[in-house]
């Protein structure tokens, strides 16, 4: 097969932290990818090998600027949307970034893709649609009551993607994933606490009632391909479908790394939603089985997040 006859698809931040995983996954699977990505939080190094293959094309720039976008989109086939400001906490501190990122960088994607004639969007959203549900696990059908600013931000952008659908006649598939989990994230519970605990600092618990869904990146990136293939005629939960206390968390994590850390408790932080399980029957008659011990690859990840000791 030539080069010029392979597939290409444009992933928006590329060079993130589910991103990399799936340019990984469609590199090998003989896809060549346009990666748009502003290096907020992304790596241009963890993508450094497939450049020199050839296979991936770094646009280090920015999705709220509609003729990088436009540019970048230029012969592609599908679009994965995946760049966000995709931290709670972070969208709380600076929601003008958050606002303009996920609401008009999403406007932005799906224009682009509208006027590339891309067959597909891939829109990655997120459980915070929901916010605080009143009861669990949570169905698709569920009311958007979103509990904070990033939650808002996801409902605005699958609100824009069902416009485009219907306006431009675009197709968009709609995921929302659970808190995914996996080798190279940053600032979230897990790799936070896999290396407070590797270092003998506390891991700082902020409430202690939480019910986290977690995912590993692997279904995520699973859910994201398939939703490709198949299409998804209605926005998809992709989680586990099991609950787990974030005070269990923190003993799972403690028993991999055979910490002595202290589990120190803190007060709530408001804005974070205390309780979420997916429902998973949807995703499970799309063919995606989640892990039945979500947790399973703690182990696996942990020396990744150990410190380095010159």
């Amino acid at each position: 097969m030539t080069k010029s006859s392979r597939s290409k698809v444009l992933v928006t931040g590329g060079a993130g932290f589910i991103g990399r995983h799936l340019v990984a996954r469609l590199v090998g699977a003989g896809t060549d990818v346009v990666v748009i990505d502003n290096m907020k939080r992304g790596s241009r190094d963890k993508l450094a090998k497939y450049v020199e293959q050839g296979r991936v094309q770094i646009v280090e720039d920015d999705i709220r600027r509609a003729e990088a976008l436009n540019a970048a989109a230029a012969g592609c086939e599908v679009i994965y949307h995946l760049a966000a400001q995709s931290n709670v906490m972070g969208a709380s501190d600076d929601p003008t970034y958050s606002i303009t990122t996920n609401v008009v960088g999403t406007v932005n994607v799906l224009a682009a893709a509208a006027l590339a004639g891309v067959k597909s969007v891939v829109f990655t959203s997120s459980r915070e649609v929901y916010g605080e549900p009143p009861e669990l696990p949570v169905g698709e059908d569920r009311p958007h009551l979103p509990k904070n600013l990033y939650g808002a931000s996801k409902v605005a952008g699958e609100a824009y993607c069902r416009a485009f659908a219907a306006t431009k006649g675009l197709r968009v598939d709609i995921v929302r994933l659970a808190n995914v989990y996996g080798p190279g994230d940053s600032g979230r519970v897990i790799p936070l606490w896999l290396s407070a605990a590797q270092a003998g600092e506390d891991l700082k618990v902020f409430g202690g009632g939480q019910v986290i869904d977690f995912l590993w990146v692997g279904m995520a990136v699973d859910a994201l391909l398939r939703a490709t293939e198949l299409g998804v005629p209605a926005p998809l939960n992709i989680g586990s479908g099991v609950g787990t206390s974030i005070l269990d968390l923190a003993t799972r994590i403690l028993q991999v790394t055979g910490s002595k850390s202290r589990v120190v408790r803190m007060p709530s932080r408001d804005v974070e939603v205390a309780k979420f399980i997916a429902d998973t029957t949807r995703m499970r008659a799309f063919g995606l089985v989640p892990e039945a011990d979500p947790l399973q690859h703690l182990a696996e990840i942990a020396p990744s997040y150990a410190p380095h000791r010159g």
